[in-house]
């Protein structure tokens, strides 16, 4: 470059992405994949949530931008996109379902496109496509899409002069307006419609009525008036949607739909287990009940870490994901790696801890193959063999809570064990005054407790939870805990692991809604419980 030159920013890029209609799994593999690479997300306030947590890590975070409708909102989302694009950025414009039905994102797309900045589309799922999808309501070929606010009167005659399905993007409060103008039009009062609210997410909610008794059902149901005034609404009118409802509502029948489970647990520790429960419907809230913190001596966790590279060790059993993740610390620390393990068997004591080891690089030689725990490990443990095993020793890093189990079962075994402290842990600080107040107030429908410590810990730092709140407990060991504390125990897994667990919350969640049905009952949250009497453990 000659001295005289001029520097010029590199062209920017716009991507211009449909967020889909609220359900964060509804995102498309090249979305996540710009978003991954932005500098600038600027996004519509109703999908912020679904497409921030794809922005890149803390060091390289986009700037973010809510776009908060008020007046005005458009221009100025306009003016920051084409902004950042001029200053050789990369934005990303999210956009509520697909960019494609956006009026003001073609606008954006146009400006781009006359200011020589170069852009593409990656289209999302249709809110008024996806919505009715999730509502187990088919709208089949001959349909017509109507958006309420833009439509004139001869929008609604014709559509009242026609046998095609309609899909009609409203809002709640006058979606029975909408109906009017169609009965006016020539559509037949009783012509079957529903109506859904929050579609894809887990506050989805849909009623079934006619044109002529929508008003009266939004009334008896309480839905109006709405807590959330404006909210955004899909309407499907046809003759096939109410009957074809109920066998294809496959996303309100989830066994959990709609629950708010507390899960006292870290949000890394619950990441798989919180997944299992999304996938049943429910609204996992992590609450940490515990905090991990160094041991007040570190000299022997150093002194261990070094035999492991010195040829110390035949073994080290993990049992924990924190203590894998005391000695993965330790590891940076020395500027050591998984090839430290080389020559090392290496035991974890379930999943979770060998997933964790995987994550590090190193692959369990020994998981046990049946209770996943200290007794479940040993009984898999092979005994000390002096032909077989050059080293009689096994290093244990753990907690500053005992393992006497593990310990005394190894050295029954002929090995040497030298059992460290690798790690404190310590009550964790209480969480926010809502949640507590949520859980002592009946705002949960379920708790699940994964140890007798984490119900000593939550009723500790957040007070008992309500008497309507399902109590689930991972073995008889922790519901005895919870007896002991008041509780009554509603769910207990049939084998010691947090899946199990999950999955016996979910097999409670389905007969209950089962019963409700056969009774003729509206299916109902724990937390939607008409007050009553208050439960007692079982004596």
């Amino acid at each position: 470059m000659s001295p005289t030159a001029t520097h010029k920013p590199a062209a920017g890029h716009v991507t211009f992405l449909g967020a889909g209609p609220g359900d964060p799994g509804l995102l498309t593999l090249r979305a996540v994949e710009a978003l991954s690479e932005a500098d600038v997300l600027v996004a519509d306030p109703q999908v912020l949530d679904v497409v921030r947590q794809h922005a890149r890590a803390a060091t390289e975070a986009p700037e973010i931008t809510a776009i908060d409708g008020a007046l005005g909102a458009a221009s100025h989302a306009s003016k920051l996109v084409m902004a950042s694009a001029s200053n050789g950025k990369r934005v990303v414009r999210a956009v509520a379902g697909d960019p494609g039905l956006d009026g003001e994102a073609a606008e954006e797309m146009l400006a781009c496109a006359q200011a020589g900045i170069p852009f593409e589309v990656v289209p999302g799922v249709a809110t008024a496509v996806g919505v009715p999808a999730y509502a187990g309501v088919p709208i089949g070929h001959d349909v017509r899409f109507i958006d309420a606010v833009t439509a004139d009167q001869r929008c609604w005659t014709e559509a009242g002069a026609s046998d095609s399905t309609l899909v009609v993007s409203t809002t709640l409060e006058t979606v029975a307006g909408n109906a009017a103008e169609l009965i006016a039009s020539g559509r037949k009062p009783d012509t079957t419609l529903t109506v859904t609210v929050a579609g894809t997410t887990t506050r989805q909610r849909t009623w079934t009525a006619t044109l002529g008794t929508i008003a009266a059902e939004l009334k008896a149901s309480k839905a109006l008036p709405s807590p959330e005034p404006g909210q955004s609404a899909i309407a499907v009118v046809g003759e096939r949607t109410a009957g074809e409802r109920g066998q294809l509502s496959w996303f309100e029948t989830k066994p959990l739909f709609g629950w708010r489970v507390l899960v006292p647990r870290t949000k890394e520790q619950a990441a798989s287990l919180s997944e299992q429960l999304r996938s049943y419907g429910a609204v996992p809230h992590e609450v940490p009940t515990i905090a991990v913190e160094p041991p007040r001596t570190p000299q022997q966790m150093e002194r261990a870490v070094k035999g492991l590279v010195t040829g110390r060790y035949e073994w080290i059993a993990f049992t924990s994901v924190n203590a894998v993740k005391a000695v993965r610390e330790k590891f940076e620390e020395y500027g050591l790696d998984a090839r430290a393990f080389a020559g090392i068997k290496v035991a974890a004591v379930g999943e979770q801890t060998a997933r964790s080891l995987i994550e590090f690089g190193v692959k369990p030689d020994l998981v046990p193959s049946g209770e996943q725990s200290a007794a479940g490990l040993l009984e898999d443990w092979p005994p000390y063999d002096p032909v077989f095993d050059p080293i009689d020793r096994v290093f244990l890093p753990r907690a500053d809570i005992a393992t006497e189990t593990l310990v005394a079962g190894l050295i029954e075994l002929g090995w040497e064990v030298d059992d460290v402290t690798a790690y404190r842990t310590v009550r964790a600080s209480p969480p926010p005054a809502e949640t507590r107040e949520a859980i002592k107030g009946g705002g949960f429908d379920a708790v699940l407790f994964t140890s007798s410590s984490t119900v000593r810990n939550l009723v500790g730092i957040a007070g008992k939870p309500h008497n309507v709140t399902v109590i689930a407990c991972i073995g008889p060991a922790t519901a005895k805990t919870a007896e002991e504390h008041g509780l009554r125990v509603d769910v207990m897994a049939p084998e010691p692991s947090v899946h199990a667990l999950a999955e016996a919350l979910a097999d409670f969640g389905r007969a209950r809604r089962a019963a409700a049905v056969e009774a003729g009952d509206p299916v109902t949250r724990p937390s939607e419980r008409r007050p009553g009497s208050r439960r007692r453990a079982r004596g």
